[in-house]
């Protein structure tokens, strides 16, 4: 499965290193002596007919041989985040095959649990084409495979918990109308803005027919998932994954008769591997409470569900979901950040990782015994809250922690252009900036947001850096009512992101418009050749062009010539 990885980009998130990183913690850290360690095994063409057509069949059967060749870039292409190489067809049997091979030890009694390290992975390659990363959808594969050719061992009803920080889209489709699985997926949203996009991973999509009531979205608002993970973003920890294991088994084994970034998938597949083992997660912390918005999907989530499920019908107890934390941006979307080696980047210890995060939290509660308790943070909060602005965006890519009050279109003379080599967000591909002067000869299409100043403070911490201590505002009052006058301010406190040069667009409705770009000396940089232009990732731009098509500034011909042009 290792043979599998993309020709043209060796740092691709998805690349053999993830499964070698899996295995040499595990082989380190003494694990695999406890554990019966299996061979890979391909999977039957029979057998992914379950869920897929002839022609995907086809497609990754026959994309590693020499016929395909020099044509395999060009098909791939024709897909959403996809690559082939001369290994893929191999690897993703092996990876299919390997899961079928476990899953049905535990069913057959063999084994009490299993863990299949496998890759490519599955969840978003649908029925009749390959995405995201996803070449077989190997849980849909295997679910079917025990459903309907196993039927001697007797299993009726099966459970696919989904936690990738990405929506299953691929898995909810093909279980969309079948009561005897239930898909439930806990994964980032941003109200369909947040990959694979769209309304599939949304609340209210329960499943149709008599699997109405068995699919079950948990869709979260923003991106405050494992810990150094450069696309997900919303920090879960390697304890974080190992409760959330604990409390399927556990749940699970209640009701039924049944045997009960690198380093961070690697730390957290050891994590729930001891659990598998120990059938307890592993000693961590958990002092933190849900975000006010983690609430508000929850609550939204059982509304929805609660024709289907009486459980979710009962109201929960007030001092369970009074335990609320401010909302607070920790981790950047298109600063390099985390890419950087430099110290202020996301820690590489465990412990410090956690820490990291639930300081924030605490110091919003701490007394230091003279019955002062520090409000600082949520003073500014308090005050920022009331104040509105435009903020502007280059597309319709934006991380909200609660939906923006207004949505409107604008252009603006200034150039939209792309330069850096990769983005936190998206990998390999330029960053999107504006260029901070004017000029009449130009035109930017622009989305704007309004929101509130103390949300605008949060994006640009996100867009800035992975972490900061946010007791006082990085944009504030003062700035704000100087800006106008200035046109552009730098946010000294953020000053090695890419995006904290400020910039002042005018007004809307009496509404100051800013946005966030580089400064002119980075401009002059660029122009220099001392730090690359790149065109964006192919799902960046359509993410982009999509925006600009939805907002009906122009048609999807046009738009796509506009970021050609830019970039």
């Amino acid at each position: 499965m290792c043979k599998h990885s993309d020709p043209n980009d060796e740092y691709h998130p998805e690349n053999p290193n993830r499964i070698r990183a899996i295995w040499k913690k595990l082989h380190t850290s003494g694990i695999t002596q406890r554990c019966i360690v299996m061979d890979g095994k391909e999977a039957d063409d029979k057998d992914i007919d379950l869920v897929n057509t002839k022609d995907h069949i086809d497609l990754i059967r026959n994309i590693s041989s020499k016929k395909v060749g020099l044509r395999r870039n060009g098909i791939a292409a024709k897909f959403n985040s996809i690559y082939f190489n001369d290994g893929s067809s191999e690897a993703a049997y092996l990876s299919a095959g390997s899961v079928i091979e476990v899953a049905e030890e535990v069913a057959e009694g063999e084994l009490d649990s299993a863990f299949a390290i496998v890759r490519p992975p599955g969840h978003h390659a649908e029925e009749n084409e390959p995405m995201g990363f996803c070449l077989y959808n190997n849980v849909a594969v295997v679910t079917h495979y025990l459903l309907d050719e196993r039927p001697d061992l007797g299993i009726k009803k099966i459970l696919i918990v989904d936690w990738d920080a990405h929506h299953g889209n691929g898995t909810q489709k093909m279980f969309w109308k079948d009561p005897r699985v239930l898909f439930f997926s806990v994964h980032r949203h941003e109200f369909g803005s947040f990959y694979p996009g769209g309304e599939d991973g949304s609340h209210v999509m329960t499943g149709e027919e008599p699997g109405a009531g068995y699919n079950i979205n948990i869709p979260w608002e923003n991106d405050s998932c494992a810990i150094g993970d450069p696309l997900g973003g919303c920090r879960v920890s390697p304890y974080g994954c190992s409760v959330m294991l604990h409390k399927v088994i556990v749940r699970v084994c209640r009701r039924q008769d049944c045997n009960g970034n690198l380093e961070s998938i690697a730390n957290s597949v050891q994590a729930c591997i001891e659990v598998l083992l120990q059938q307890k997660p592993i000693v961590g912390s958990s002092e933190a409470y849900p975000f006010e918005s983690t609430w508000r999907v929850i609550e939204a989530v059982r509304e929805e569900l609660s024709s289907f499920w009486q459980t979710l019908a009962e109201r929960l107890p007030e001092k369970v979901t009074s335990m609320r934390t401010p909302y607070i941006k920790v981790i950047s979307s298109d600063s390099e950040d985390e890419y950087d080696s430099t110290p202020h980047g996301v820690s590489q210890d465990l412990e410090k990782d956690i820490e990291n995060i639930i300081q924030p939290f605490s110091d919003l509660k701490v007394n230091d015994g003279t019955g002062i308790t520090s409000t600082i943070s949520r003073t500014w909060r308090a005050d920022l809250s009331k104040i509105d602005i435009w903020y502007a965006t280059f597309g319709s890519n934006m991380n909200l922690s609660s939906k923006p009050k207004e949505i409107t279109w604008k252009t603006f003379p200034h150039r939209l252009f792309f330069a850096r080599e990769r983005t936190a967000t998206w990998g390999p591909g330029g960053v999107a900036f504006l260029h901070p002067k004017s000029n009449s000869d130009e035109k930017s299409y622009v989305c704007l947001y309004r929101i509130t100043l103390e949300q605008f403070n949060d994006v640009l911490l996100q867009e800035n850096v992975s972490s900061f201590d946010m007791n006082s505002p990085l944009f504030d009052m003062a700035d704000l009512q100087s800006i106008e006058n200035r046109q552009c301010i730098s946010a000294e406190a953020v000053k090695n992101g890419w995006y904290h040069n400020v910039l002042y667009l005018g007004k809307e409705n009496g509404i100051p418009i800013l946005t966030m770009t580089c400064r002119l000396s980075d401009v002059d940089n660029f122009k220099l050749g001392k730090v690359s232009m790149c065109k964006p990732c192919k799902e960046y731009a359509n993410t982009l062009i999509r925006g600009v098509v939805e907002g009906k500034q122009l048609s999807e011909e046009e738009a796509t010539a506009y970021i050609q042009r830019s970039s």
